[in-house]
């Protein structure tokens, strides 16, 4: 399914994301500058406001234009499933990894390029005990990274931030072990992160290149081993794109996965601590319209 982009909308921005609040007016004006009717603008200061904002705007507009980073942009998608809103995004975010996969650009008038001469495109989605998410979830370091590390640091360095307090936490991290059932067969092994990948990027940088948003299948990519070293170095072989990348991985790939693992570990949803383990883990096919740059 492809087709034209509405031209009315509702624009709904995370105030608490790192860029949200100061964009705001910058977004609303130069949408309707291109040519966007916007029926309301929203600049929502909780995650509470914001979930109202979303649900409201889907009974009043064909498309919803949601700014923030990649936890706002899942938590809301569920609100999008079954419905024939588009779903139009404003990259805002610390790592904006969903942007990235779609090839939507991170400055904001190239975002609002995407919408104005854009196309509507259905989309996979990730379902992980029974929440549905956009782009990627993880155990392992980077839920700890992203429980932890102070808003300060995240707000003012970015990804940087990220990456510093990712090397402080590393000295207290433990590796654990992983059970992953395809229906078919069991698969066991150490792991120090295991990767659930609707699509490609997490973190700011792509590491499942096998993700696809049309396949109807998810995958699983897991760091094989103990070593949190070699976890540092599968980050940098794979954002340096060197060949030996994939030897730090597995990947699996099917429409549904049964994962559990020793100790039972956290899972990060796109940035958003969310579930423990054990999980159930799908696809759902064409399970929401995105607004997306035209190929």
């Amino acid at each position: 399914m492809t087709k034209t982009l509405p031209k009315q909308a509702i624009l709904i921005v995370n105030a608490g994301s790192r860029r949200g609040a100061d964009l705001f007016e910058e977004a609303r004006d130069k949408l309707t500058a291109v040519g966007i009717e916007l029926l309301d603008a929203k600049k929502c200061k909780t995650a509470a406001t914001m979930d109202k904002a979303v649900k409201a705007a889907l009974k009043k507009a064909p498309m919803v234009i949601v700014g923030g980073g990649d936890g706002s942009l899942s938590s809301f998608v569920d609100h999008f499933i079954g419905t024939n809103v588009v779903f139009a995004l404003l990259p805002l975010g610390t790592a904006n990894s969903f942007a990235r996969t779609l090839g939507i650009p991170l400055d904001l008038d190239g975002a609002i390029g995407v919408i104005a001469k854009g196309e509507a495109r259905k989309i996979d989605v990730g379902c992980i005990n029974g929440d549905y998410f956009l782009n990627a979830a993880a155990m392992g370091l980077a839920p700890k990274v992203a429980e932890s590390v102070p808003h300060g640091l995240k707000r003012k360095l970015g990804r940087l931030g990220y990456l510093v307090w990712a090397g402080w936490s590393a000295a207290n991290f433990r590796a654990f072990r992983v059970k992953l059932e395809d229906g078919k067969r069991a698969f066991r092994m150490w792991a120090t992160e295991v990767r659930i990948a609707n699509g490609r990027y997490h973190g700011g940088i792509e590491l499942i290149e096998n993700a696809d948003l049309k396949s109807g299948e998810i995958v699983v990519q897991v760091v094989t081993g103990r070593s949190v070293a070699k976890l540092g170095w599968s980050y940098l072989a794979s954002a340096t794109k060197m060949k030996a990348r994939h030897q730090t991985v597995r990947e699996f790939v099917a429409e549904s996965f049964t994962l559990s693992t020793r100790p039972r570990m956290k899972v990060s949803i796109d940035g958003e601590i969310g579930e423990e383990t054990p999980l159930e883990i799908s696809a759902l096919p064409d399970g929401v319209i995105i607004a997306a740059p035209r190929d």
